[in-house]
């Protein structure tokens, strides 16, 4: 960000990789999941199964899969499919990479923020969006706005944050809906969100713990 900081706006949008895997990742909902027919895959549970209160893991080696992950969550079973040459390593990062992108996930349901957005915006008097989204996709960056076309993206990393940290990155993308760049004019708009710089110090905070 710059000073107040800019990064929750940008429209860049950062894969989350592995080693030796390329960013090409495939995240799929349980109704879109197709492999079916994987060739004598080996199940092998993650050490001690529970990862956290959500989800069990379990962990399918493919030989049909070359460089990419698939993931799908069934009941409590959060099932990630690996190319089988990956090592015990890169299992364990892809592991961690799904887990942490389904718990965001399923945070997310306890937001809408259709109806956040709204009441922001009715509240502090900024332009209303025409679409606004959760993605999982947008690692390096809390938020983007395209003012051409009024849509907000909202990064799934806020989702388990406080309240008033998400509602600050809505007014902030909201504010640029009206002004496009981050001048004096800009700021005003952003900070009309009275604790603005309460949620600019905690995002400051989360960034420099992520390497953003």
């Amino acid at each position: 960000m710059q000073n107040p900081p800019a990064q929750p706006c940008s429209r860049a949008s950062v894969g989350e990789g592995g080693p030796n895997v390329n960013n090409e990742l495939r995240l799929f909902e349980d109704h879109e999941y197709t492999e079916t027919s994987i060739e004598a895959p080996t199940v092998e549970p993650v050490p001690e199964a529970v990862v956290g209160p959500a989800f069990v893991v379990e962990i399918e080696r493919s030989t049909r899969r070359k460089r990419t992950v698939g993931a799908q969550l069934v009941g409590g079973v959060l099932k990630i499919v690996i190319p089988s040459w990956m090592s015990r390593v890169e299992q364990q990062h892809w592991v961690d990479v799904m887990t942490r992108r389904f718990e965001r996930k399923m945070s997310t349901d306890r937001v809408d923020l259709v109806e956040r957005a709204l009441t922001l915006a009715r509240r502090h008097d900024l332009p209303r969006a025409r679409e606004i989204s959760w993605s999982d996709n947008m690692l390096s960056r809390w938020g983007s706005c395209t003012p051409t076309t009024g849509c907000i993206r909202i990064s799934t990393r806020l989702a388990p944050f406080p309240d008033w940290v998400l509602d600050y990155v809505i007014v902030h993308e909201l504010a640029h809906l009206e002004v496009g760049d981050h001048s004096a004019e800009f700021w005003r708009l952003a900070h009309r969100y009275p604790k603005a710089e309460r949620a600019i110090g905690y995002l400051i905070a989360k960034s420099g713990d992520e390497h953003d």
